[in-house]
């Protein structure tokens, strides 16, 4: 939910901050006051597109920031890449009058196109200000699905479709080109040839190198360890024949001072430890040649193995890995024939698999309409729209297998809901003649027929109670109270009886100030609340009668 909303150099707002809570919030205030001027700009935070007119006069920038308490959004920001700390994130964005602007999350720039990825984690604006949701046609059938618990079997079916896709594409990518499938073995035989001639053995490389050193280096290791052997052990006065004097002196020091006794407890393992490295030297400058023909094998090793690194990897793993792959892809194309038969029968497999589950959809899409429908035109009857048809339409009508041609990710149909608000009026598409209090309660009842969102997301409705008024005012505020317990509800309301059931209440008002006008948002509560319902009620001029009446309508609204 949103938690913080910040407004700033916004139409007639010079600076806002409005705490929100969970539950109910009612903005109301005088026509004009600017409370629109709060759904534009929660429209830039989800992404909608910004004019340098909304910039407030003598200013150079307008700044919208709220901060966001969605643990879903704190995630998606992580497979974003984006900074991520807790629950809470702050999306911030700013307006220039010169036209350009910029956007961030959680301070990170980000491109206004992933605002509008992430509006659906955040809010959804209903109403005349709505830039998509209801007026996209493309959201119909997700809406539909999540009505009927089908959204789990429309993401198989669209998963289906994309396997079936790829299918395709593979079979299509094979039979395209035979020639080029000839040139592509000629080159994986040669590649995978050259690889497994040279017999490659990890870490062999590294061998090499020490070796090619040591060979390099023959005559000054035989010298160093011919040496370091007469040292220690060869010459009359080698360290070893010196050792036995010396233990012999530390033995006359441990018989007058015990601190010494630990030294001649290990003259054994020190003299071990010295005769060991004496035979090694011996053994190892016996051992060693000088043999210029193996430093030139090891020499054109290497140099074969860097020809074969920077042909095909920076590693001899990465040479090795390569080998095998080509080789792997090779025996694939060995049969060009069978390879494409195998092909054709993984599509034929996948358009099975999909064209039952598409169908299965389709047979409940169906049914879940025709119960949609009955249900939202009854939803729709409360909210003053009695003599409204709703329907589902589906394009192809009747259900069944279509060509293959118009099968995509959602099935077998497209959908789209139809409208038809006065009697003996064709049914048409819901964008080409919905008002926005229209789409707000259509919204309204389709959010009231089933949860369309995910819990403790914010919900904002504009123009909601647009035509009504009296006992219809009720049952609307009634519903959208009983939507604020899931949800953050949000709306804009010019009816005293929606705003007496308000959680919380948030006046707009407009004042002129050293001749500027400003828009102020302020939360009303007890007798500001009172005298708020009752300028509702009776206008400019407020009566008792008015604020006995509001006080009324507050109590009451305050029962559940």
């Amino acid at each position: 939910m949103i938690k913080l909303l910040r407004i700033k150099n916004i139409a007639l707002v010079d600076s806002v901050e409005v705490e929100l809570e969970g539950g109910l919030t009612l903005l109301t205030g005088e026509t004009g006051a600017g409370k629109s001027i709060l759904i534009d700009a929660l429209s830039l935070l989800l992404g909608a597109r910004a004019s340098s007119d909304i910039v407030r006069s003598g200013h150079d920038a307008g700044v919208v920031e709220a901060v966001v308490e969605s643990q879903a959004l704190a995630e998606t920001l992580e497979v974003h890449a984006l900074p991520a700390e807790g629950a809470e994130v702050v999306v911030r964005r700013e307006v220039h009058v010169t036209g350009r602007g910029k956007a961030t999350v959680n301070g990170a720039l980000v491109p206004v196109s992933l605002l509008r990825e992430l509006a659906p984690l955040v809010a959804a604006i209903h109403g005349q200000h709505e830039p998509q949701g209801l007026l996209d046609p493309e959201t119909h059938l997700d809406l539909l699905d999540a009505h009927a618990g089908l959204t789990g079997q429309a993401r198989e079916v669209a998963g289906l479709f994309a396997r079936l896709r790829e299918a395709e594409a593979a079979l299509e990518s094979f039979g395209r080109d035979r020639r080029e499938a000839e040139r592509r073995r000629d080159a994986l035989s040669f590649q995978a040839g050259e690889i497994e001639k040279a017999r490659l053995a990890e870490g062999e490389e590294d061998d090499l190198r020490r070796e090619r050193a040591r060979l390099a280096n023959a005559e000054r290791l035989a010298s160093a360890a011919a040496e370091s052997y007469a040292l220690l052990y060869e010459d009359e006065a080698s360290v070893l024949a010196r050792l036995g004097q010396v233990f012999r002196r530390v033995e006359e020091l441990a018989a007058l001072d015990p601190t010494f006794a630990p030294f001649v407890e290990v003259r054994g393992e020190v003299k071990a430890q010295l005769e060991d490295l004496a035979f090694q030297l011996r053994d190892y400058q016996q051992e060693l040649q000088v043999s210029p023909a193996r430093l030139d094998e090891v020499e054109s090793r290497l140099a074969m193995l860097e020809r074969l690194k920077r042909k095909y990897g920076s590693t001899l793993a990465e040479v090795i890995a390569f080998g095998r792959r080509s080789r792997e892809e090779l025996d694939a194309l060995a049969d060009p024939e069978g390879r494409e038969r195998a092909l054709a029968r993984v599509r034929d497999e996948a358009a099975a698999a999909f064209t039952e589950a598409a169908a299965g959809l389709s047979r409940r899409r169906q049914k879940a309409a025709r119960d949609l429908e009955r249900r939202v035109e009854a939803e729709l009857g409360q909210l003053a729209m009695e003599n409204t048809r709703f329907r589902v339409g589906f394009e192809p009508e009747e259900p069944g297998t279509p060509p293959r041609e118009s099968w995509t990710e959602r099935g077998f149909e497209r959908g789209e809901f139809l409208l038809s608000p006065n009697p003996g009026e064709p049914l048409r598409p819901l964008a080409r003649i919905a008002s926005g209090g229209e789409l707000s309660r259509i919204m309204l009842a389709l959010k009231s027929v089933a949860h369309l969102d995910a819990q403790g997301k914010t919900l904002v409705f504009d123009e909601v109670d647009a035509g009504i008024g009296g006992g219809v005012a009720e049952v609307v505020g009634r519903k959208l109270r009983a939507m604020a317990a899931a949800h953050q509800v949000l709306c804009v309301t010019h009816l005293p009886q929606i705003a007496s059931l308000a959680d919380h209440h948030l006046v707009v008002r407009k004042h002129a100030e050293r001749g500027r006008t400003r828009t102020t948002v302020e939360p009303v509560g007890g007798t500001s609340r009172i005298e708020e319902v009752a300028r509702m009620l009776g206008g400019e001029t407020i009566t008792e009668a008015a604020r006995q009446h509001a006080r009324e309508l507050v109590t009451l609204g305050s029962k559940p």
